[in-house]
């Protein structure tokens, strides 16, 4: 029998062991993920970064990124491609896209074709298989489609709208649906399935570009939110007018590091944390 004395010691011991592991635990889990707390950061001239938590109706992560128009010098590219193809686009990674086109801010697009992920060894596509943009989209003055009628476009001096150009397109990107139209959501937008988001928005002064991404499927870090709850998070972010773009394992939001691009979410492809999907395109920000 161990001597009474020593007892006190050995549960201290005990405890911090315990204490310890648990510690590790934690750390392992938020590895190579953005801690969970609040962030302002601004990132460039015209350009800020909030990261915020919201804890109702579930766990949920938000990585919001506001572009101000009237930064003299900020330009946009969408994933250029080959509009003689029969797809268009080459599938990359978002921190790809920002590295190959030198862009400061990336966020990924629309949904695309083919595309499948059944397991590590099973999915499509890869970096560099081509695909074909679900919706309209153009980038410099090429259109690679045309499709549904919820589309963003950029001219080249930067005017941005959700209504077509009288003349030529020059960049414009897609999304499945409008989530928010002159400040009121869509009634018919699905309030059940939760999952990672995208979306991008105006506000009502057309001089503020929005962009949104929900981390999802991520359980004790961030469960995801619907699509109605995108919708009034838009609003709250401060957008008049929204845009579901391409969700789930495809969302990524990337800056230009010191050294590599810096992924400011926790992308879930193949329901992997911090793995990034190879999409169909994407949204870049110039800033000088």
């Amino acid at each position: 029998m161990q001597p009474a004395h020593r007892q006190p010691a050995t549960r201290l011991r005990i405890f911090l062991i315990l204490s310890l592991l648990c510690l590790g635990g934690v750390a392992l889990y938020y590895a190579g993920r953005p801690l969970p707390i609040p962030v302002r950061q601004q990132l460039f001239d015209g350009i800020i970064y909030y990261r915020r938590v919201h804890f109702l109706p579930r766990l949920y992560i938000a990585h919001i990124i506001t572009v101000d128009l009237r930064t003299p010098g900020l330009q946009f590219l969408v994933t250029p491609g080959d509009p003689q193809a029969e797809r268009p686009l080459k599938a990359r990674t978002t921190s790809q896209f920002l590295r190959e086109f030198s862009v400061q801010v990336a966020v990924n697009g629309d949904g695309f074709t083919p595309w499948h992920s059944n397991s590590l060894l099973d999915y499509y596509p890869h970096p560099g298989d081509p695909v074909t943009p679900n919706g309209t989209a153009a980038s410099q003055g090429m259109v690679h489609a045309t499709g549904n009628e919820s589309t963003l476009y950029l001219s080249a001096e930067n005017a941005v709208s959700f209504i077509a150009p009288e003349s030529s397109l020059y960049n414009a990107i897609s999304g499945d649906r409008i989530l928010l139209e002159n400040g009121t959501p869509d009634g018919g937008l699905d309030d059940g399935t939760v999952a990672p988001r995208t979306a991008i928005g105006l506000d009502g002064s057309g001089q503020k570009l929005i962009i949104v991404v929900i981390d999802g499927r991520q359980p004790l870090y961030s469960q995801g939110a619907t699509l109605a709850e995108l919708a009034e998070i838009m609003l709250y972010y401060g957008a008049d007018t929204a845009m579901n773009l391409d969700g789930g394992g495809s969302s990524t939001l990337v800056v230009q590091g010191a050294l590599d691009p810096r992924v400011l979410n926790s992308p879930i492809d193949n329901n992997i944390p911090g793995r990034e999907r190879a999409v169909g395109n994407h949204l870049g920000v110039f800033v000088p």
